[in-house]
Formats: C-alpha cells, structure tokens, sequence
C-alpha cells in the first residue's frame, strides 16, 4: 500500500501502542512511538541532571537529544545518542518523568521536529497523545483510541506483570488518573480528541480486531486516493 502516514491518539492503555505497532507490521510501514520517544527524552534529560524547567541548561540539553527507534524481530529498540534504554525507560518512574517533562515547551518542540521528519521517510504509523492534533494535524487517516478507566488500567496492570513488576492494582488505577489528568490539562500539546479522527472504543475488542478495522480504512483510502 502506498505510504500513507496513519496517526493513533488516545490514553494510556486504550490499546495504541499494540494496535499501531501491529498495524505497521501489517501494512510494512514504520512504526513511530512517540511515547518512548518521550520517555528517552525524559531518561536523557534526567540523567544529566537537568530540573523539570524551562532554562538555557534544558534547551541546549534537549537540543543534543538524539532518538533512533529500530522495530526487528525483537520488538522495538530505543537508544538515546548511541546509548540503547529500551529496558530503562519502562519504568513507572520514567513515565511519570517523561509526563512531566513533556509539559515544557522546549521538549515538546525539539520532539515534535524529530518526529515530523518521519514524514519524509514514506509510510508511517504514529501513536501518542498529539499525533493527530500537532505532530501530523494533516495525516491522511487519524484515529482516536478509547477505553473504559477499569479496561485500562487491567490492561496495564497486566502489562507490568508481564514485565515481571507487582504492583498493587490501587497504584495502577492512580497512576492512570494522574497521567489522564496531566495529558488533558498540560497548556502545550493537551490530549484532545481531533474533531476528523476516527473513534474506536476498544474495550470489548481484541488488537486484530482493531488492525482489521483500521486495515479497511487504510484500503478505502488507497482505492479513492
């Protein structure tokens, strides 16, 4: 299919990250996680020790900030300037870090460069809380991820489990409030529903059943393209 660039917004476990990186997979087309891209960010930024604050020491320091996302048969591989933190950034901490550090303007705008320049490399998926409104707000298909709070957070407690981290689920289902609430009311790049974006309420479905959906409006728009 030709390359077109397909952005998936949403909240934290309402499916984005499974169902864009399984969509790429199927449509051969690169897969951008713009949340690890954050997280690396956050990961960078931390350990040069640079506050949550806009300042001289953060905009050289983020300006430096190199980003490679490599998808293979292992699964997605992040490095930070050469240094690979795929493991690093997964961490409860990282996420929150990685919230508030997106919060500044500074990051939010040397990511966004970083991100946009997938553009240019040909067909492309794209999942986050800004894709469909600021990274791509001309993406030919946007689309818009939901879920119930309780479907959320059984799905990341179920995640870090996996991951082999016990967590208690009262923990779980706070940290997601907190990350909703700083999502919606951060005032640069807020999670907002795009008014064209396709709505999906994945609670009752399975990731294919997502994929298959979205592969369907992949193949209408290469038909009348």
């Amino acid at each position: 299919m030709k390359g077109l660039v397909i952005a998936i917004d949403g909240p934290a476990g309402s499916g984005k990250s499974s169902v864009a990186h399984a969509l790429a997979r199927r449509l051969g087309y690169r897969y951008l996680d713009t949340g690890a891209m954050y997280r690396a960010a956050a990961w960078r930024l931390d350990r040069l020790g640079i506050a949550v604050a806009e300042g001289a020491r953060l905009r050289d320091a983020v300006e430096s900030i190199e980003i490679d996302l490599t998808d293979d048969e292992d699964g997605l591989r992040v490095s930070v300037n050469g240094e690979e933190v795929t493991t690093e950034i997964r961490s409860q901490r990282l996420a929150m870090l990685a919230s508030q550090y997106s919060a500044l303007p500074s990051v939010r705008a040397r990511l966004t460069r970083l991100q946009r320049a997938w553009k240019d490399l040909g067909g492309v998926v794209a999942e986050g809380r800004d894709t469909t409104t600021v990274v791509f707000p001309d993406a030919d298909l946007k689309v818009y991820l939901d879920a119930t709070p309780e479907e959320r957070a059984r799905r990341r407690l179920a995640q870090l489990e996996a991951q082999g981290t016990r967590v208690e689920a009262a923990l779980v289902w706070e940290d997601l409030r907190q990350r909703d609430r700083a999502d919606a009311s951060r005032p640069v790049a807020p999670l907002v529903r795009a008014s064209d974006a396709l709505y999906i309420d994945t609670t009752r479905l399975t990731v294919e059943d997502v994929v298959n959906r979205l592969v369907g409006e992949v193949e209408r728009l290469c038909c009348t393209g």
